[in-house]
């Protein structure tokens, strides 16, 4: 079994500092935003003041995604075709922001996609032997899919923490691909 290249670690490390990075800019840059409340696409709407930061650091995930998924060679392929499909996802969440108001339906069409794609492919990517064995991949996939849960429970519930569960999911499926490099880095040569 091959292990990742050493390049894996840049996208995968871009990951979550784009995102956990750009929320936090973003919101320190928006009088009297509450990251609680309010959701990380909020960031990036149309007529937010800098919501250039947030646009980019979701596009900069969706990218990293993709880079990760392109360097991450021990997983098996539909797991890797599905953290490509969530990275691509990203990137259309950045590319369809907010309006006041809700919409576009491509924003939440693109969301959906990729949260759910960022959750299930860590079972996916499993192999037996391999780096990303199938238990622990099995356990993130059910975390995540929690964190999910959670966030979708508390949007259409309205609640006042809709904004700390979506960032709880968004950044443990940000963190993710990072483990999983670790993980396929570890791997002896023959």
């Amino acid at each position: 079994m091959s292990r990742a290249p050493r390049w894996a670690w840049v996208p995968a490390a871009t990951a979550p500092v784009a995102l956990i990075g750009g929320w936090t800019l973003a919101a320190r840059l928006q009088d009297g935003f509450d990251s609680r409340r309010e959701t990380i696409s909020a960031l990036a709407g149309l007529g937010m003041p800098h919501r250039v930061v947030m646009t980019t650091g979701l596009a900069l995930l969706g990218a990293a995604h993709l880079g990760t998924a392109a360097a991450l060679s021990p997983a098996r392929p539909a797991g890797r075709l599905v953290l490509a499909t969530g990275g691509a996802a990203t990137v259309l969440v950045a590319a369809y922001p907010l309006r006041e108001g809700g919409g576009p339906p491509e924003h939440a069409v693109a969301a959906g996609v990729a949260f759910t794609a960022l959750a299930v492919w860590p079972a996916l990517a499993a192999r037996r032997g391999g780096p990303l064995r199938p238990v622990p991949a099995a356990v993130a996939t059910a975390g995540l899919l929690g964190l999910v849960g959670w966030f979708a429970a508390e949007l259409s519930a309205g609640t006042d923490r809709v904004g700390l569960a979506e960032r709880a999911a968004a950044g443990a499926q940000a963190l993710w691909p990072l483990a999983a490099v670790a993980l396929a880095r570890r791997v002896e040569e023959p």
